[in-house]
């Protein structure tokens, strides 16, 4: 889990209690934000992780599998496909 995700459930449950504040609506959207890139990132190397397996491509499944552990880590990818 990320921490824009931690971050969002914590503002999720304080608005359940109050209105959110300004800056708290503005970082709710920027870790909104963070989360479709992030789910995107996620759905894009799935769909290429599973493409490299039904090809048989081994290294480049390998490779997509080793890019899906660093978003899980980071929340980010360094070499895109």
């Amino acid at each position: 889990m990320l921490y824009a995700h931690e971050r969002m459930a914590e503002l999720w449950t304080i608005q359940k209690q109050r209105s959110l504040k300004n800056s708290e609506q503005l970082e709710m959207e920027i870790c909104q934000q963070a989360n479709a890139l992030y789910c995107w990132d996620w759905a894009r190397l799935k769909h290429f992780s599973v493409i490299a397996s039904e090809t048989n491509d081994v290294e480049l499944h390998h490779e997509i599998c080793a890019q899906i552990e660093e978003l899980q880590l980071t929340g980010k990818v360094s070499k895109k496909h």
